[in-house]
């Protein structure tokens, strides 16, 4: 005959006691979490008032520039702040959605918040925007070796925090966001399993990196808005234009 189940109190003290422990335990951790989550929100949202506003002024600032220097026709420059604009850009869609991520009441909102961010971060094509290209840019407008270096040591940090969210995240962002899992028990489990945590702290090592390149583009675009900054661009670009063998 089947071994008949024994209710929770039926159970061997011990037992009884051991999972008494562990259920309040869960709860308090519950009850904990909540309570972090809503008086840590108004926090956040008030901190990053002040970034917000740097952020979209430097959009703005970004756009114009660009829109600028390539009605100027140079190219060179004109590259180097489409990069940035290209981060800034990323780094905006992720602001929008960091506080919820880490925030929201909504577990579900916070999920898709944590999605979002990483999605953003997991498809940018950097190479596409900022590889040959970038270097073109530095060497059109012989960009002095120190500040290459900054760019590359920020392109790096960008690279790295990249790299980390593929590494780490593929099957979340394939399962969840990008093409969605076609089991969708699956998809469920990993979509309320996601740590939007650890997703925040992938989205602070890319603000690293995008954080040195902001700060070192205004430097670069000086260097190349000079006299021989802008020579140098132009006749770069000349001699690309002129037919081999010419």
């Amino acid at each position: 005959m089947p071994r008949k189940r024994r209710r929770l109190l039926q159970q061997r003290k011990e037992l009884v006691e051991r999972y008494v422990r562990i259920a309040v335990h869960r709860k308090i951790r519950r009850i904990a979490h909540a309570l972090a989550r809503r008086f840590s929100r108004p926090r956040l949202q008030w901190s990053e008032r002040k970034r917000k506003k740097a952020l979209v002024a430097a959009l703005q600032t970004t756009a114009t520039e660009a829109s600028r220097t390539r009605r100027h026709g140079f190219e060179a420059a004109t590259a180097l702040l489409n990069i940035g604009l290209f981060f800034l850009i990323a780094e905006r869609d992720i602001q929008s959605v960091k506080i919820d991520a880490l925030t929201h009441s909504d577990p579900w909102k916070r999920g898709l918040a944590a999605r979002v961010m990483l999605l953003t971060i997991h498809e940018l094509d950097i190479d596409k925007v900022a590889g040959n290209k970038l270097r073109q840019a530095l060497d059109d407008g012989q960009v002095p070796e120190e500040l290459r270096a900054s760019v590359t040591d920020a392109m790096r940090t960008i690279r790295k925090a990249q790299s980390r969210a593929q590494r780490q995240f593929t099957h979340l962002r394939n399962s969840t966001i990008a093409h969605r899992d076609p089991d969708a028990i699956r998809q469920y489990s990993d979509i309320i399993a996601i740590d939007g945590l650890e997703v925040a702290k992938v989205a602070t090592e890319f603000y690293a990196g995008t954080s040195k390149f902001i700060d070192i583009l205004p430097r670069v675009i000086i260097h190349l808005s000079t006299v021989p900054g802008m020579i140098n661009q132009l006749a770069a670009q000349k001699a690309r234009a002129k037919p081999s063998g010419a």
